[in-house]
């Protein structure tokens, strides 16, 4: 997967959603995030410009102690910052939550248009609805097989459309056996892993 996929960047909530449920301390930003990377590439600079495609000479400025000398990364290379700063960011932790996920399950939190795709006028016509739901480890391992293969926020909208109508509508397959499930314009998704 590449680095801008894992970053959050130009995705979705529900991407943005997963990103943040895998992680349990934020990510270092700004003038944190590039002594983050120094400190990843065992202090050396060209180590970093090589991660970063840029000249070792703009990391020499970035990180001068010399105030006259000293230089702000621009707004592209702040993005190539964070990318590689995402990548890099709590890998243990993110695999072992990753790991709980797909083993218990999690709850999911959103505020999206939700409802049967049904004739308007219905009861339970798609409207905006704020939705909390516990989905099982299944919904994790295929939301997360998506992501890493690059799918599109459409595919987990639909992974989540079919789990959330099996568990909230149809009262995890007791009833309304048949009925499509509309998942659409969501506001925020949070993940919550325990």
């Amino acid at each position: 997967m590449a680095v801008a996929e894992r970053s959050g960047a130009g995705m979705g909530e529900i991407v943005k959603g997963l990103e943040r449920a895998l992680l349990t301390r934020p990510v270092p930003t700004r003038d944190a995030a590039v002594r983050f990377l120094l400190k990843a590439e065992k202090g050396s600079t060209k180590n970093v410009a090589v991660l970063l495609g840029i000249s070792q000479r703009t990391v020499q400025r970035w990180v001068t102690t010399r105030p006259e000398m000293r230089r702000r990364p621009s707004a592209v290379h702040a993005g190539l910052i964070d990318e590689a700063v995402r990548a890099r960011w709590q890998p243990l932790v993110r695999a072992r939550r990753r790991a709980r996920a797909e083993a218990d399950g999690f709850v999911f939190h959103t505020r999206a248009r939700f409802g049967f795709a049904a004739p308007a006028g219905s009861s339970d016509d798609p409207r905006v609805r704020l939705v909390t739901q516990y989905l099982s480890g299944e919904v994790a391992r295929e939301l997360f097989a998506a992501r890493d293969a690059g799918r599109g926020e459409q595919q987990q909208m639909v992974i989540l459309a079919r789990a959330l109508g099996h568990a909230y509508f149809r009262d995890w397959g007791q009833r309304a056996h048949g009925l499509g499930i509309a998942f659409t314009d969501v506001e925020f998704a949070d993940f919550s892993i325990d």
